[in-house]
């Protein structure tokens, strides 16, 4: 019968914050790459919002006073003046996510070569016992499905995580600024979205550790079958084998679909969310304008605020997947990075 990993139950997962710290320790190794793209992190989250409180004196000032006007005989001088300068800014926030998003790639493939090094050495001086109790499928399983899940969390959700976390900020501030009744709104509908991705998260976490164990344990059975089929030919085993391979593989189909389940309904979740949050916020502020209590502009500046609030935490929310994901995957790495050498005592 092939050998499998220990179990779920058996293996002590890693703290998530060590895990965390120890990815770190690898990518220090650019230490002035990642410095450059938080730079241009900022600069792109800061670009959007700044170009979005464009649209209150766009409107208030470029826009109404030419209401009425004769198009032959009306200034559009301010109008285009602050058109180009939302183009410029912008065109700013663009070119810097172009090349933080560049740097992250580079940090990513530097960590993910150091961290392969390290691996492929710790195998070669790892115990026959090490080997004896592990399939060739499960190692090579730590190589590709867990390293590339490592890499996608570094090179895009590291990135995004930063961006969507400043977004969030710098938009929380000015929509303070624009109208803190509205504010008060979005918090309480951010409360609620806080609580179901975080009831949603929780089941996606075990899933997704059970889908990297599981994928493992058919990677070994399939590499351990194919160099074995000489003897299972000879012992005419192959419908004990189908058998078998159908129990795991129907194993990893049950994971993943649970893993993925949880992870697809989080966008739709969240979207449908920020839209009804869109939606009243629109009522409120239109009551607003009415009653004089609030400008044209201020409304559209501070409605374009509340799609640019609730994008970024969708994002988060649906990276928050990947990083598990690579938490999971990172755990089993640096299992076979610390595993023990094989002592070499001479011969007895």
């Amino acid at each position: 019968m092939p050998r499998t990993e220990k179990s779920l139950a058996e293996r002590k997962p890693k703290s998530a914050i060590k895990t965390i710290a120890r990815i770190s320790q690898y990518m220090l190794h650019k230490s002035w790459m990642l410095a450059l793209s938080v730079v241009f992190v900022l600069i792109s989250a800061g670009a959007g919002v700044a170009g979005t409180y464009f649209l209150k004196p766009l409107i208030n000032e470029g826009i109404l006073p030419l209401i009425g006007q004769d198009s032959q005989t009306a200034d559009f001088r301010p109008f285009i003046q602050m058109i180009l300068g939302m183009s410029t800014i912008y065109l700013i926030g663009a070119l810097s996510s172009y090349i933080y998003s560049f740097l992250m790639i580079k940090v990513s493939n530097g960590t993910l070569n150091a961290i392969r090094k390290d691996m492929f050495n710790s195998m070669q001086d790892a115990t026959i016992k090490y080997f004896d109790t592990h399939t060739h499928g499960e190692l090579m399983s730590r190589y590709t499905n867990d390293v590339d899940a490592v890499r996608e969390a570094i090179s895009i959700g590291l990135s995004m995580l930063m961006a969507s976390f400043i977004t969030i900020v710098g938009t929380f501030v000015m929509m303070l600024i624009l109208s803190p009744l509205l504010t008060l709104m979005i918090v309480i509908m951010l409360l609620v979205m806080f609580a179901i991705t975080r009831m949603v998260s929780s089941r996606s976490s075990l899933y997704f550790k059970k889908q990297q164990k599981v994928m493992g344990t058919v990677n070994g059975y399939i590499e351990e079958i194919i160099e074995g089929q000489k003897v299972v030919k000879v012992f005419s085993h192959e419908e004990e084998i189908k058998k078998a391979f159908a129990k795991i593989n129907e194993d990893l189909r049950g994971v993943a679909t649970d893993a993925n389940t949880y992870a697809n309904i989080m966008m739709p979740i969240m979207g449908n969310l920020s839209y009804l949050n869109y939606a009243f916020t629109a009522a409120v502020g239109a009551v607003m304008v009415i009653n004089n209590r609030m400008d044209i502009g201020t409304i559209a500046a501070f409605l374009q605020y509340t799609r640019s609030f609730s994008h970024p935490i969708a994002q988060i929310s649906q990276q928050f997947n990947a990083i598990l994901a690579a938490l999971a995957g990172a755990e089993r790495i640096f299992e076979v990075i610390d595993e023990k050498p094989e002592q070499d005592k001479g011969f007895v």
